[in-house]
């Protein structure tokens, strides 16, 4: 008993619903690892009674919370003793005081309190809008995954470039208001390197094997040898290029990064002229010790490899003496990654950029990971934030029996709110430097994450609480200074209460058309069954989507290509034709509805046609944001990545191709009938104030 009384007190869980109404008890031997990751000793009876005294008496003790949050229609401070005294130290300098009551600037501050006993207390202070910025009435966009979209200058995998060019065709050919991508984190360094985007090295910053190298201005000015040998690369960089799009090779970001990193070497001996200089020395000032502690990983993992337990000594420690002394030693790569980060910087604006000048509302949507890799980066430096020996996951549902663990440290709940959750505002602040909104991967971590203890199977986990309303303020805060909207990826199991509180500070959910489903409640379909749900039924503050970067591309689904697909890699856990079976089933059951609405007067065994109708769909429910999966567009049969899989599928690999699986460049897509028909569909009578203005737009290439 007083075990579990701990474990509640520090947002333990000893027991979880996997179902409604079914309970299932957590392991002590969990619980005693969780407490310990968070610091709390419950090994022994003894120690569960010390650890819970101390935290009785500090609840008894303090003045103030960890963190303090307030916002128009929140909670209000905690009780006070009569005769406190309030003052706010604000972001900007100022000292307000304060009557607990009157409104205060927007901002992350600084609460002290001082109570007629003597006692004192000082605490992070988070002042946050009551809603995040909302996106416009109806907007659609693209939904791809960049590494996909190659061009015709591309180095063997889709750029920063690329997408500028994507965003300015689709804006100004179609009317979209926002392009989507894949996280574009920074990757822990192989070779191999992990190509999967969502087990970034660092999500503070972006990855520069995403330039245009020869978009650099100081590529012009190469000469001599160096010219000839940035020559020789490009020529290498077009092989890598024309291996991918006309042989069909798979992407091959290592190779990629090695010429980009070979031809980056030369262009930064070219000196800068005194406004590019001035410009990088504003950046480096702006992004200060997070940009200084990321060059330096990166500089020491060249030389010791990209695992920071395994380094020497001291070098563990981001603030020794001994890493002082090997950043001053390797001064000259620590620079270079400052660099790469500033020339990363400047074109993912420019994209951005090219997105609102084409007359996108939004402009880039960018993509937060749930997590970061174990020994990268940012667990590097922020050692003290993150849960050592925890990794993140989901516990056992029907998709997944034995639970999964997906191999990233959690934050750790209690460094965050000591910090007034500095390094998610951090984290938040450089996302949307350049974004229009952000997609953040696996929302339901705000609230709750289940950790998985070192060596344990996935379903001996434990769900951790975390300050939601705290998070929830920080993300508002940050979204509302950058204008942005943010888009929370709901998918999967969502706790009780989760989606009606994000909905209520504006956060957007996702909705997926395969999974939105009555599911028997009896209030939804057309006999309160597994139906397909109604167009009318959906939510409006959602993006409502045909599929994702996980699941099949709509063709497939209609074919059952993703049910013969799994058989052949030996996925499925039932005979292959009962698979089939009810796949078809409930594929059949959407093909229904669209007849009985008039979405697909073409008939049945049209392909190409039922994918409008899946479209045309999405256009009649109230979703404030319509997103077009780039494949869909032109038939792409394949999934970009097959969760379950690591060698046996080319997960995050596979450039966007047609529906025979020939791979398109993005002049090829541009130029695509099909696309274009699907576009048409899409573009709906709020765009005819912004006809098109491309010669792509009538079915020409892009020059």
């Amino acid at each position: 008993m007083d075990r579990a009384r701990l474990a509640a007190a520090h947002g333990v869980a000893t027991s979880y619903e996997s179902a409604p109404g079914r309970s299932v008890p957590v392991p002590e031997d969990t619980v005693v690892a969780v407490l310990a990751a968070l610091g709390v000793d419950a090994s022994t009876p003894r120690a569960v009674r010390d650890a819970l005294e101390a935290r009785e008496r500090a609840e008894r003790t303090r003045l103030l919370p960890p963190t303090v949050v307030l916002r128009p229609g929140g909670e209000r401070l905690p009780a006070l003793p009569e005769g406190t005294t309030l003052r706010v130290d604000t972001e900007d300098g100022r000292a307000l005081a304060w009557d607990g009551a009157a409104p205060l600037p927007l901002g992350g501050h600084v609460l002290r309190a001082h109570a007629p006993d003597g006692r004192s207390a000082s605490a992070p202070l988070i002042v946050a809008p009551g809603r995040l910025p909302a996106p416009p009435e109806r907007a659609h966009g693209f939904l791809v995954q960049l590494y996909s979209l190659l061009s015709a200058r591309s180095w063997g995998m889709g750029d920063l470039a690329d997408l500028a060019e994507l965003a300015a065709w689709s804006g100004r050919a179609f009317g979209s208001d926002f392009v989507q991508i894949n996280p574009l984190h920074a990757a822990v360094p192989g070779p191999p390197t992990d190509p999967s985007p969502y087990r970034p090295s660092s999500r503070r910053f972006p990855d520069p094997v995403h330039l245009r190298v020869t978009e650099v201005p100081e590529f012009a000015h190469l000469s001599g040898e160096a010219r000839a040998e940035a020559d020789r690369l490009l020529a290498r960089a077009a092989g890598l290029r024309d291996a991918v799009l006309r042989d069909g090779a798979l992407i091959d970001r290592d190779a990629v990064w090695e010429l980009k990193r070979r031809a980056l070497e030369l262009v930064r001996a070219v000196p800068l002229g005194p406004g590019r200089r001035a410009a990088y020395d504003a950046f480096l000032a702006e992004r200060g010790q997070a940009l200084d502690d990321h060059s330096t990983w990166c500089a020491l993992a060249e030389v010791h490899g990209p695992d920071w337990r395994a380094w020497p000594g001291a070098l563990k420690d981001p603030r020794s003496a001994r890493t002082a002394r090997a950043r001053g030693e390797l001064l000259d790569r620590v620079d270079f990654h400052c660099w790469l980060a500033w020339l990363t910087d400047g074109q993912l604006a420019a994209a951005q950029r090219a997105a609102r000048e084409a007359g996108m509302r939004i402009g880039l949507v960018h993509d937060l990971a749930v997590g970061v890799h174990p020994s990268g980066a940012d667990t590097w430096a922020q050692q003290d934030a993150f849960a050592a020996g925890m990794s993140v996951g989901a516990p056992p549902d029907a998709f997944s029996p034995r639970g999964q663990d997906w191999g990233l440290p959690p934050w750790r709940p209690d460094a965050l709110a000591a910090t007034g959750h500095a390094p998610y505002r951090e984290l938040l602040r450089a996302l949307f430097r350049h974004a229009g909104a952000l997609r953040v991967d696996h929302v339901m971590g705000l609230f709750r994450l289940w950790w998985v203890p070192q060596g344990c199977e996935p379903g001996r986990g434990t769900y951790v609480r975390y300050d939601a309303e705290a998070m929830l303020g920080v993300l508002a805060l940050e979204a509302h200074r950058a204008g942005a909207v943010v888009v929370g990826e709901d998918l999967g199991t969502v706790e009780p209460g989760v989606r009606e509180a994000l909905a209520e500070r504006g956060v957007l959910g996702t909705s997926v058309l395969w999974f939105e489903r009555s599911y028997g409640t009896g209030e939804k379909g057309e006999e309160g069954g597994d139906e397909p749900l109604p167009p009318e039924r959906w939510r409006p503050g959602a993006l409502a989507t045909a599929t994702t970067h996980d699941l099949p591309s709509t063709a497939a689904r209609l074919t059952g290509d993703h049910v013969a697909l799994r058989h052949r890699l030996g996925l499925l856990t039932r005979p292959l034709a009962e698979e089939q079976r009810e796949d078809a089933a409930a594929v059949a059951q959407w093909l229904a509805l669209f007849g009985r609405l008039g979405l697909l007067p073409e008939g049945p065994g049209d392909e190409e046609a039922a994918v409008r109708a899946v479209h045309r769909f999405l256009l009649l429910t109230p979703a404030r944001l319509i997103g077009v999966w780039l494949p869909d567009a032109v038939g792409d049969r394949r999934p970009q990545n097959l969760p379950g899989t690591w060698d046996q599928y080319p997960n995050w690999r596979l450039p966007l191709a047609d529906s025979a699986g020939r791979p398109l460049s993005l002049e090829e897509l541009a130029a695509s009938p099909r696309l274009h028909a699907l576009m048409e569909e899409v573009r709906g009578p709020g765009d005819a104030d912004r006809p098109p203005r491309t010669r792509a737009a009538r079915g020409g290439p892009i020059r």
